[in-house]
């Protein structure tokens, strides 16, 4: 049986020192950075499975997940000018 894989959004924004960061809203405090966008997958990735490691043996951390998590709906991005 083939084993069950888990999506996750990532939010990826460029830092003003010109570094890469990743966040996943589904898993509070999952984030890294890297200076590279490869690098940066790699680590996401990382701290995803690091983050689900933690759930699955911490019930304070698996019960912030349930409480402040939140998977959100991409509708788009705006560059507004004022």
């Amino acid at each position: 049986m083939a084993k069950k894989l888990n999506q996750f959004k990532v939010v990826i924004e460029q830092d003003e020192d010109g570094f890469f960061v990743a966040s996943v809203p589904a898993l509070p405090g999952c984030y890294t950075q890297a200076k590279t966008l490869g690098d940066l997958k790699k680590r996401i990735r990382e701290a995803i499975l690091l983050c689900l490691e933690v759930a699955k043996t911490n019930p304070k951390y698996y019960k912030q997940i349930k409480d402040f998590s939140y998977e959100p709906s991409f509708i788009g991005l705006e560059l507004i000018t004022v």
